[in-house]
């Protein structure tokens, strides 16, 4: 169904804002290490920009936990997740007692200054991550060793080969 365009006017009807997500975003390692609350967060966050407030989104973070449906504790730490991760980075410290919050801006849309736009800075291409260990991560050091030999015994007598204690030998017992 083609669009439906409004006489004398460039603007289609019914399409509203929407939020682009770039293939190379989606793919990124900053996008893919983040936290579902982290993710609700960044799409929150980016409904309050409007094409030229990037850099003064305002979303607290009480009002996020609400609309969200999260703990503050949790919308702190997903903030904390997209500002690590070069998503979002904090423009100005909000003001407890003048009950202002935070304003952020996001690294993937251009801000508009007095003197022009500036290009997005996309920091979120810089995140490498943390490298991953694979293992357990019980080194042989912290490990426990069977010894190959009894221990000596007090009284001075010869350390022998450990053994099994049953006599019966592996197997069905039964020659071939």
């Amino acid at each position: 169904m083609a669009p439906v365009v409004l006489m004398g006017s460039s603007k289609k009807k019914g399409e509203g804002q929407y939020a682009p997500l770039p293939y190379g975003l989606l793919k990124s390692a900053a996008w893919r290490s983040l936290s579902g609350a982290a993710v609700r967060l960044f799409l929150e966050l980016h409904t309050r920009f409007n094409g030229s407030n990037n850099g003064k989104l305002r979303l607290s973070f009480a009002e996020a936990a609400e609309a969200l449906g999260m703990g503050k504790a949790t919308v702190q730490r997903a903030y904390a997740e997209l500002v690590e991760r070069g998503l979002v980075a904090l423009e100005r410290e909000g003001n407890w007692y003048h009950r202002q919050a935070h304003e952020w801006r996001l690294t993937t849309k251009p801000v508009q200054k007095v003197r022009g736009t500036q290009p997005p800075s996309h920091d979120w291409r810089r995140y490498r991550g943390k490298k991953t260990e694979r293992g357990s991560g019980m080194g042989q050091l912290g490990a426990a060793v069977v010894p190959f030999e009894n221990p000596i015994d007090k009284s001075g007598s010869i350390s022998e080969p450990v053994r099994a204690v049953s006599s019966r030998r592996h197997g069905s017992g039964t020659e071939h």
